[in-house]
């Protein structure tokens, strides 16, 4: 059986399963954005790892040496926000090819990585026969009962994310197509090239009893809202009106014929947060969220009792998420 027949998640699955007898008790693996690990009575250590590959998670030619320090990192700090945790330190590892990349360059890169002011406390470096390798791992700190997991949404709650959805994605779109950069599209590349991971939000939201699940949106919600329900066991109903669409990537998409509510759901690496919220006190939690942040939560659907799939406007589309293989 080849890799490209299970799939991403099959493959995932069964590593899962084969070392799932070796966790030992009360620690989490493999399942959500993070592992938990028990750090003392009130705390466990958030762990987190990531893998950028050149030429498929980024194009060298396309991305300057900061903003790719800068987004190794963002993207990791993304999957301890979504745990409402707090990042301590991280590790790196980088494969570097002879080819193009100098000193100057690795100056660059560690510049951006160092944007988010937490400390590198190791890692390693090695020789890479083609392309660019960056593996980074974050250690973070929460309070037990402040962790957020994907499995806890309920049937009735809302389904909020914290961000628009779909600029990153488009901001991929403009950089293979080379179009012109007005000051939209400028926009949109930075989101791809600088997403801000939503720490403030996570620690926030990760305080409220109300928050029963979070993740971050790196695949598009259309996949990644598939990994809360699957292990919420609820379905979810969708309304893509709602859906928070920036002004840009809707002026973007009409100039150039593309379709925004494809882009919002299965664009992908937007890292925003995606949550399910009970709806009793929304409406206070809601007014404490926005004079916080200055934006409210967007609210897009509400999970449903029922088998673990989505439906859009009362309907199936066959939209699925960025998959590897």
């Amino acid at each position: 059986m080849k890799i490209d027949e299970i799939g991403e998640f099959g493959l995932i699955g069964r590593i899962a399963a084969a070392f799932r007898p070796l966790v030992p008790t009360g620690w989490e693996g493999i399942g959500d954005d993070c592992a938990v690990i028990p750090w003392s009575d009130d705390r466990s250590m958030i762990v987190t790892t990531d893998l950028l590959i050149e030429n498929v998670h980024f194009l060298r030619d396309r991305i300057s040496a900061y903003d790719l320090g800068y987004k190794a990192l963002a993207v990791n700090l993304s999957d301890v926000a979504a745990m409402g945790a707090t990042p301590a330190a991280t590790f790196l590892s980088l494969g570097l090819p002879a080819d193009g990349v100098g000193v100057e360059w690795c100056d660059r890169f560690f510049e951006g990585y160092r944007s988010f002011g937490v400390p590198l406390l190791g890692g390693d470096t090695t020789a890479s026969p083609q392309g660019i390798v960056v593996n980074v791992t974050v250690l973070g700190i929460a309070e037990n009962d402040r962790i957020k997991r994907r499995s806890g949404a309920e049937a009735g709650d809302l389904i909020v994310v914290t961000g628009p959805l779909g600029d990153s994605s488009a901001g991929l779109q403009a950089l293979l197509a080379d179009l012109p950069t007005t000051p939209e599209i400028a926009a949109l590349i930075e989101a791809h090239h600088r997403p801000r991971p939503h720490l403030a939000e996570g620690e926030w939201l990760g305080r409220e009893a109300d928050v029963h699940a979070l993740m971050d949106v790196s695949d598009g919600v259309a996949s990644d809202l598939g990994h809360i329900l699957r292990a919420s066991g609820v379905g979810a109903e969708i309304d893509t009106a709602s859906l928070p669409v920036s002004d840009r990537l809707r002026k973007t998409a009409t100039e150039q014929g593309w379709k925004p509510l494809k882009l919002a759901l299965t664009g992908g690496e937007d890292y925003v947060l995606l949550g399910t919220v009970a709806p009793t006190r929304f409406e206070e939690l809601q007014a404490r969220f926005t004079a916080r942040f200055g934006q409210p939560l967007a609210v897009i659907g509400r999970c449903v009792a029922g088998p673990a799939e989505i439906r859009y406007d009362g309907k199936p589309l066959d939209f699925s998420g960025f998959k590897h293989f």
